[in-house]
């Protein structure tokens, strides 16, 4: 395996253990600091690959401060009979976790977050669920991260 390839897989796995981690805040209440010390202690062991605790911790404890703007983004994504909370829990995680990615994490291409997080979404649902992850996260990244796509940067782009 190159280096790349197990980087990936790091990420990957951090990824999973994020949305895991959102998840289990939102259901169970817990704050970040002690959801990250659980997954870092206990919970990592039963992901697929060993995570990149780095990037893990930075989306786990990057997403509560600015979930109030990430679920505005992710509103505006949906049809006007749809509100956020009747989307599932576990897609609101990821797709959470994917806006957190496009607007703070620029290191990583905009493309690579939506095939990531629709990959995750994969990993929970059989159904349309990737397909709803990847047109919500396409039309956020169009917006956030324009210059991407080669199209005009909107005045609205938001930034942490």
């Amino acid at each position: 395996m190159s280096d790349t390839e197990s980087r990936a897989d790091t990420r990957h796995a951090a990824r999973l253990g994020a949305v895991q981690a959102l998840y289990q805040m939102e259901m169970a209440g817990g704050g970040a600091e002690d959801v990250v010390r659980e997954f870092v202690e206990f919970r990592f062991a039963e992901l697929p690959a060993v995570p990149d605790e780095g990037f893990f911790i930075s989306i786990v404890q990057g997403v509560p401060p600015h979930q109030v703007e990430i679920d505005r983004a992710i509103a505006a994504t949906l049809s006007e009979k749809w509100k956020l909370e009747r989307v599932d829990s576990i897609l609101r995680a990821i797709l959470r976790c994917g806006v957190y990615e496009l607007v703070a994490r620029r290191d990583v291409p905009a493309k690579v977050v939506i095939d990531e997080y629709v990959a995750v979404a994969g990993a929970f649902f059989g159904g349309d669920e990737p397909g709803f992850v990847n047109a919500a996260l396409d039309t956020i990244a169009r917006r956030k991260r324009a210059a991407e796509f080669g199209l005009p940067v909107p005045d609205d782009e938001l930034n942490f």
